[in-house]
């Protein structure tokens, strides 16, 4: 049985309330409707480089996920878009935006940790966006999520 989901925009999947997350319910809720393969592709990395654009350009749209025009994070918790696989006729491609790392107003550098943590289980391939070359201060921020 296959079914389609096709979401015109991206919503808020995981709401990332500062000290908790939540799952919200009408991103649940459209998943469980999905009844044929998924491929699900999460992109991390510090904040203000670039994640939702390159997933805009994955979506094959200029607009979708939420683009800031200023040094402030604009993507907060974990954002989702379902849209028919490009490639693959029959499967759903689910891509994930999440929150930038490294974002000092945060105020809590564990929150990072979780967010990495649970994009990384949510995720079949996962995209690591960073500046430049991976440098050893982004090995560092590799390593915990992955103990």
């Amino acid at each position: 049985m296959a079914s389609k989901v096709c979401m015109s925009a991206p919503m808020c999947l995981i709401e990332n309330r500062g000290k908790e997350f939540r799952v919200c319910q009408e991103a649940l809720q459209l998943l469980s409707e999905i009844h044929q393969p998924v491929v699900v592709v999460a992109i991390v990395g510090l904040y203000r480089t670039g994640k939702s654009y390159l997933m805009n350009k994955l979506a094959g749209k200029t607009s979708g996920f939420l683009l800031g025009s200023t040094v402030q994070a604009s993507t907060k918790g974990i954002w989702m878009w379902c849209i028919p696989h490009p490639k693959q006729p029959g499967q759903t491609l689910v891509l994930l935006d999440t929150e930038g790392l490294g974002d000092v107003e945060k105020g809590n550098p564990q929150n990072d940790t979780w967010i990495f943590a649970l994009t990384l289980l949510l995720s079949s391939t996962l995209v690591y966006n960073s500046i430049g070359t991976i440098d050893q201060n982004a090995m560092n921020q590799l390593q915990y999520p992955s103990e």
